[in-house]
């Protein structure tokens, strides 16, 4: 009989190594091959089932074992080898795995002592060369060189790389944001890692092979030996974490890797993206040319385990190498548990006999796939030892229990991965028949559960991470020159061969948000640029036709088309001819964005003529008059509304003109009424905003009378949009206009009684009237500060005009006919009079009797008031209520009684002037420009009564002038100058 022929096959990836071996062994009557990983033993079964058929084919694995009776060739992992069982052909892939620190000592007891009948054959790479020859002279060694060539590519951005191109990443979290990048920029791709189980690795596989992606996403598990159409290898990391520490990745463990790339005859590439430094020169030489350094030592550990006691179990687990080459690795899982469970009394007490030690180790052997980091494991272990040494078999309630928990398919990734990792150590238990009364159902139940998370996971992977008509329209258009179909829809969204890619908003086309940025938007424009090369053009003649209704103005300064941005506003030469550009758009040219442009040139500047026609109409009046002009120039110019008072540039004659002709020149600005109207007002905010360079400001609904100062406001804004700020509120112009005309005609000459429906109308609080009368030009004089004498209660309140701002109504000595009614020099301003005392101060009116001593500017008390001259027949007091004493300053302050600039004629209160210019006042009996009768210096007819008090006498104001008026005095006689005579008298 010959002896056995041990045969070495080494060399680099793609040399065809595996399916060497696979036919080698294939020919032979019987076999075993061991691969390093599940998920390979899994593809290579497949393969030979598809050749020898399903009744000859056994996989075994941890996890899984299919065993049929006929069976003769056998897929294994290198742990799960039945070495027991004699076989013409053993063969172990991947053979340099000897030097791994953790698995390391597998692999070489396979190589000392996994022998065939016939024909022994090691695969795996050069390395191991000078170790093998040592450990096994009788080896034949046999070099195959890589059918293709591998070569760098330096570093690529992951919107660069090409098709067919893996990503390798040594986490979980790297793999899942590499991949949902992808996916963004480039329509999805396939994840592979070693902790999925092999029907969702196989699942998403096909996604790839089935070119339905064109990107894989993966961990360093697709270097052991998983063969897919790879073109090019991108690393995204170089440093890995060996289950001790991060480190680097050896030049031979990046060469296994790249060398995916590539397939057959056909060439492939390696390199770097995302964050990924360059490769060092040195490492890509080795790469490139295959040389790596040989194995120094190769990982150990005894098989030959004493099973007299654990104490003398663990010894021979712990026993030195035999021989130079080999080396103690890392101490396994099974190890460590062991040795934790050993210091477990009832562990050790049960543990007792070679057949109960041999239980005791084989439970240590379930593979820790959870990875929890606790000791979640090693009391799992010893949970199973316990029940199989007291009981014989697990319970079948907890194992049903178990799996039931572990088959659900709600969740995320990462519970799911989790989830998965549980059920594999439930489906390697389940696989000991010999631990359990039913073995074959809870086979069946854990696999079932397997498969239901191993779909679900597949599931969210692909929901995930592919974008299945991204991709495909992606590849169609790398792999095609020919036209797409395309369209677009009524509802504006564009449709490529059949996927929807985008939506056309007016001119512009937004891509679906799954197109991401960069390349896959160029692509996806490219796409739909030939839908809409025809679309465009009919709606630039849509738009042309549309009418008016159609569009609008945004606060941004955007002109829309039926709820579409197509153009925006620029600055223009005058604030009322703002210019219009079209949007850029990569879908029009320039003769079709000029049409566009004049369009709606003509239907702003049809809106502008439509809001302000009161301009047109005042500057066609004004031209007849050169007066009037200036003041139509600056109307257009603010477009309708200049802020500021107009009492020291307009005169009454002028201001009578202005107002003939439409225009008003008020106390706080020169305005068309026409433009304080909801539209207009809006139109002129948003042509003030577009001066600003700023969006629009939210303007007050029309019907506000007040409103408080809305937040955000630039400066200026609210008096442009005719809004007069009086104190804590806004006043819309007019209305203060009209009211501040008012009560400044009731108080020209004397405080007056406050009107009871002020507030009312001006759309304020009783609370803050004051401040706001205070910011109009008046003051409030509260009842309170009216004297409770012989008259009865306090009087009504009273309001009086803030000389003291204004200035006086004339210098000291100067005649009042002589005053310039309109811009002429006044008086510094003079601040109010203090009262002379407390009592002055309390605003109590003097005792009747007592002499009158008012204080002067300097705040010296000046001598007795003049004797008021005798009244004449027929004169009386005006009307309403006395004021106190220290209001005097209110009436001396104010404009003369022919210049009404504080109120408007009795006929025509509202905005415009006075009817003239009435310096030397009308004729008595001329009472149409007069004052009320009951506010008159010189009384009401003798014979109305109206207005007495309960006395029979009449209730006077009393206010200081600036001077002695001409041929009158205080009347001697007053209640006041009586009250002022006691005082005296008393002090």
């Amino acid at each position: 009989m010959f002896p056995a022929r041990v045969k070495a096959v080494l060399g680099p990836t793609n040399t065809g190594k595996t399916h060497l071996a696979i036919t080698r062994m294939l020919a032979h009557a019987s076999g075993i091959i061991g691969f390093p990983l599940r998920l390979l033993a899994r593809e290579n079964y497949d393969r030979m089932v598809a050749v020898k058929g399903p009744r000859h084919v056994a996989l075994i694995t941890g996890e899984e074992k299919i065993i049929p009776a006929e069976a003769k060739w056998f897929a294994c992992t290198v742990e799960a080898m039945p070495l027991d069982r004699r076989t013409e052909f053993v063969a172990v892939d991947e053979i340099q795995l000897c030097a791994d620190p953790d698995r390391g000592h597998v692999f070489t007891d396979r190589l000392l002592n996994a022998r065939g009948l016939v024909e022994t054959m090691f695969l795996g790479a050069e390395t191991i060369r000078p170790l093998l020859q040592r450990l096994v002279p009788q080896a034949e060694i046999e070099t195959r060189p890589r059918l293709s060539e591998l070569s760098y590519a330096g570093p690529a951005k992951l919107t660069r790389l090409p098709p067919r191109s893996a990503v390798v990443a040594f986490s979980a979290g790297e793999v899942y944001a590499i991949a949902e990048a992808i996916r963004r920029r480039r329509g999805g791709c396939a994840v592979v890692m070693g902790r999925l189980s092999p029907r969702t690795r196989n699942a998403q596989v096909a996604l790839y092979q089935n070119r339905e992606v064109d990107f894989l996403v993966a961990t360093d598990a697709i270097g052991m030996g998983l063969n897919m159409d790879v073109d090019h290898v991108a690393f995204a990391n170089l440093q890995k974490f060996d289950g001790h520490r991060p480190r680097i990745l050896t030049p031979q463990e990046a060469a296994q890797i790249a060398g995916r790339a590539g397939r057959g005859m056909r060439d492939g590439s390696f390199g770097v993206t995302a964050d990924c430094p360059p490769l060092p020169d040195e490492m890509v030489a080795k790469i490139e040319g295959h040389q790596f350094e040989a194995l120094m030592t190769l990982a150990w550990r005894n098989s030959a385990l004493d099973m007299t006691s654990i104490d003398a179990l663990l010894d021979s687990l712990g026993a030195p190498p035999p021989r130079p080459g080999l080396s103690k690795g890392n101490d396994a899982t099974d190890h460590i548990t062991l040795a934790t469970l050993s210091r477990d009394v009832e562990v050790r007490k049960l543990a007792q006999g070679r057949a109960r030690l041999r239980l005791l180790w084989d439970a240590c052997q379930i593979p820790d796939f959870r990875k929890l980091s606790d000791d979640s494991h090693t009391r799992f272990c010893a949970r199973v030892f316990t029940h199989l040494a007291k009981e014989g078999h697990l319970p079948g309630d907890w194992v049903a229990g178990q799996i039931a928990q572990c088959a659900n398919t709600e969740g995320d990734l990462d519970t799911l991965m989790a989830r998965l990792s549980a059920i594999r150590v439930w489906t390697y238990v389940a696989a000991r028949a010999d631990w359990m009364r039913d073995a074959l159902r809870f086979q069946n139940e854990a696999r079932a559960a397997e498969d239901a998370v191993s779909d679900a996971l597949h599931e969210r992977l692909t929901a995930r991470f592919v974008d299945r008509r991204a991709a495909h329209l992606i590849r169609r258009l790398d792999d095609t020159a020919e036209e797409l179909l395309s369209a677009v829809t009524r509802q504006g969204e564009v449709v490529v061969e059949g996927h929807p890619v985008g939506h056309v908003t007016g001119f512009m086309f937004e891509p679906d948000a799954a197109a991401g940025n960069g390349e896959e938007r160029k692509l996806v424009l490219r796409a739909a640029r030939r839908a809409l090369q025809s679309e465009m053009p009919k709606r630039v003649t849509e738009i042309e036709t549309a009418s008016d209704d159609a569009f609008a103005l945004t606060p941004s300064h955007r002109i829309t088309w039926n709820g579409a941005e197509v153009a925006r506003l620029r600055p223009g030469p005058t604030p009322d001819k703002p210019l219009v550009e079209a949007l850029d758009s990569d879908f029009l040219d320039g003769a079709q964005k000029e049409r566009i442009r004049a369009r709606l040139a003509t239907w702003l500047e049809a809106m502008i003529k439509r809001e302000f026609a009161a301009l047109d109409t005042v500057e066609a009046k004004a031209a007849e008059d050169g007066a009037l002009r200036g003041p139509a120039f600056r109307l257009r110019e603010f477009l309708g509304l200049v802020p500021g008072g107009t009492e020291g540039e307009v005169n009454p004659e002028l201001r009578q003109k202005l107002k003939g002709i439409g225009i008003r020149a008020g106390r706080f600005a020169l305005y068309l009424p026409e433009v304080l109207k909801p539209r207009p007002m809006a139109l002129r905010a948003q042509f003030w905003a577009l001066k600003a360079e700023c969006d629009v400001p939210s303007v007050p609904g029309g019907g506000l009378v007040s409103v408080p100062p809305p937040e955000g406001w630039p400066e200026g804004f609210a008096e442009t949009m005719g809004w007069v700020t009086a104190g804590p509120v806004l006043l819309r112009l007019d209305v203060a206009e009209r009211v501040a005309g008012e009560l400044g005609h009731l108080t020209r000459r004397a405080p007056a009684m406050l009107p009871p429906d002020v507030a009312s109308r001006l759309g304020v609080k009783a609370d803050i009237l004051p401040a706001v009368l205070q910011t109009l030009g008046f003051r409030l004089l509260p009842a309170e500060a009216l004297a409770e004498d012989a008259f009865g209660p306090p009087g009504p309140a009273m309001v009086s005009a803030r000389r003291e701002e204004r200035g006086p109504r004339h210098r000291p000595g100067e005649h009042r006919g002589d005053r310039r009614p309109h811009g002429g020099d006044r008086r510094p301003e003079r601040g109010p009079r203090p009262p002379r005392d407390a009592a002055a101060a309390a605003g109590e009116a003097p005792a009747e009797g007592a002499e009158s001593a008012a204080p002067t500017e300097g705040g010296e008390a000046a001598g007795p008031r003049p004797e008021r001259g005798p009244r004449r027949e027929g004169q009386r007091p005006p009307r309403g209520p006395r004021p106190q004493g220290g209001e005097r300053e209110a009436r001396g302050d104010g404009p003369p009684r022919g210049d009404r600039r504080d109120g408007p004629p009795r006929g025509d209160r509202r905005d415009g002037p006075p009817r003239g210019d009435r310096r030397d006042g009308p004729p008595r009996g001329d009472r149409r420009d007069g004052p009320p009768r009951g506010d008159r210096r010189d009384g009401p007819p003798r014979g109305d009564r109206r207005g007495r008090d309960d006395r029979g006498q009449e209730p006077r104001s009393f206010s200081f002038d600036s001077g002695p008026a001409k041929g009158k005095g205080p009347d001697p006689d007053s209640p006041f100058a009586v009250l002022a005579r006691l005082k005296l008298g008393k002090d």
